[in-house]
């Protein structure tokens, strides 16, 4: 069982939010994908604030399994505010309800070659999509968020990415899927919008870490505060070369929050931090921050020449026409991250 999100968090994503409500007052939202670490987020913070602000609004969330959630966050399940909708975004039943807004979170970030996992992640984002932005234009939708990602622009080859960006992966390779999904999806978004009297905003999100990141899943900061908080060293598999930055769970949901009700239709914003820090550095600052006292241990030596991985975007169009700024610093994310994991380890 989860713990609840820290109160401090909470009330830090209602203060940089809390001129943008009004308009939820009464209203419905629809969100998928809404049991994941975006949505634990989003249905947690919208609980939150729909109570202190009495906004009297309703969330209505897509889960595959509503009592697994239900055991997961009893605190979420619980309210009366949310209720929990049985489906497969693919092919879900549509509610009867009209909604508002809508937020399209759902997606299968862990393609794999082999066995048809590429092609099952690409069709599920790409059926998904389609399923959701089909019951939106039907269930009288103005507002609809699709929360894309930084992989659309393919091999990184710029310090820090900008939405103008028109680099792309290799549509040959089925470690593209999910990035190709995402794209496709960004364009049917485009084209729903264009077609119906929907709005309809791309959030492209990059690497993040908080509660409810996986511990033991593909996430290097996870991985790490995992090694740290077991007391052991921290093990990193390649040469701590591959750069990216990591922008806290709380200020993911400001900057989320803040595109639903004000981002313009069918224009881009990158979602992230600009702080830039490669693996080895990164497992290095985990444990100062920790104060664990883990070795860092690096299996690989860099090889000279070689082009260094990066994934780091560029995040002045957030800045300049949305305001959207990083307000926890590294350190204090993993420590915030961390203290709450032990929670839940002791669950």
């Amino acid at each position: 069982m989860a713990p609840p999100l820290p109160p401090n968090d909470l009330e830090h994503v209602l203060f940089h939010t809390r001129d943008l409500w009004d308009e939820m007052r009464g209203q419905r939202i629809f969100i998928t994908g809404g049991t994941g670490f975006f949505g634990c987020w989003l249905v947690e913070s919208f609980a939150y604030i729909n109570r202190v602000q009495g906004l009297s609004a309703h969330a209505t969330v897509l889960t595959r399994d509503p009592a697994a959630f239900s055991k997961k966050c009893p605190h979420i399940a619980e309210d009366s505010a949310i209720s929990l909708l049985a489906g497969d975004v693919r092919n879900f039943i549509y509610p009867d309800q009209e909604f508002k807004y809508v937020i399209h979170a759902a997606t299968d970030s862990s393609a794999k070659p082999g066995a048809g996992g590429a092609l099952e992640s690409l069709e599920s984002i790409l059926a998904g999509t389609e399923r959701t932005l089909r019951f939106a234009a039907t269930h009288g939708t103005r507002k609809l968020l699709f929360t894309s990602s930084g992989a659309v622009y393919g091999k990184q080859r710029v310090t820090h990415v900008a939405e103008e960006d028109r680099g792309a992966p290799d549509p040959l390779d089925p470690l593209s899927a999910y990035a190709e999904g995402k794209r496709a999806a960004e364009l049917m978004c485009s084209l729903y919008a264009q077609s119906y009297a929907m709005e309809c905003k791309i959030a492209r999100c990059f690497a993040f870490v908080g509660p409810h990141l996986p511990l033991d899943a593909h996430f290097a900061i996870g991985n790490f505060i995992r090694d740290a908080l077991r007391g052991g060293s921290i093990e990193i598999n390649g040469d701590g070369t591959p750069t990216r930055s990591y922008l806290y769970a709380a200020d993911l949901a400001i900057w989320l929050w803040t595109m639903l009700f004000r981002a313009p239709s069918v224009r881009a914003f990158n979602v992230g931090s600009e702080q830039a820090i490669n693996i080895g550095d990164l497992a290095r600052r985990v444990s100062f921050a920790l104060d664990s006292g883990a070795e860092v241990r690096i299996a690989k030596e860099p090889v000279v020449g070689r082009e260094i991985q990066r994934y780091v975007p560029l995040t002045r169009r957030a800045r300049e026409e949305l305001g959207l700024v990083e307000h926890i610093e590294l350190e204090d994310a993993i420590r915030r991250t961390a203290a709450w994991c032990g929670l839940d380890r002791r669950k």
